[in-house]
């Protein structure tokens, strides 16, 4: 099992920047994709970002231009640098590991709130 540790999130002012970081650890050899979602009550959760073993990124359009994901495959750790930050980023957001076997694993969730 792969355990996921979340940090960074809090309270900003609209426009502002927050950086969400995501450690994994046990059995994070096989890691491929990494990633956040988020979540609002009453809704789905959606994807922010995604990130492959080798670099590749993909955004939702909420976001495009002004979040940025990364990872540090020696710390096993995924980011994500979120700027110009809007009321509707307001959100739980979840940080996701999928293994190359394709079992996927979930973070506890760090809350995110942007005040007008």
């Amino acid at each position: 099992q792969v355990q996921l540790v979340e940090s960074g999130g809090g309270l900003v002012q609209t426009g502002g920047s927050l950086r969400l970081s995501c450690a994994a650890s046990r059995s994070t050899f096989s890691i491929t994709v990494m990633g956040w979602y988020r979540q609002v009550p009453g809704k789905r959760r959606e994807l922010v970002a995604t990130i492959s073993a080798a670099g590749s990124t993909n955004y939702a359009d909420s976001v495009k231009g002004r979040f940025i994901i990364s990872r540090d495959n020696a710390k096993d750790t995924v980011y994500l640098q979120m700027n110009s930050l809007k009321p509707e980023d307001t959100a739980v957001y979840y940080c996701n590991v999928v293994r190359i076997r394709g079992d996927t694993f979930w973070g506890q969730g760090t809350q995110v709130a942007v005040s007008s």
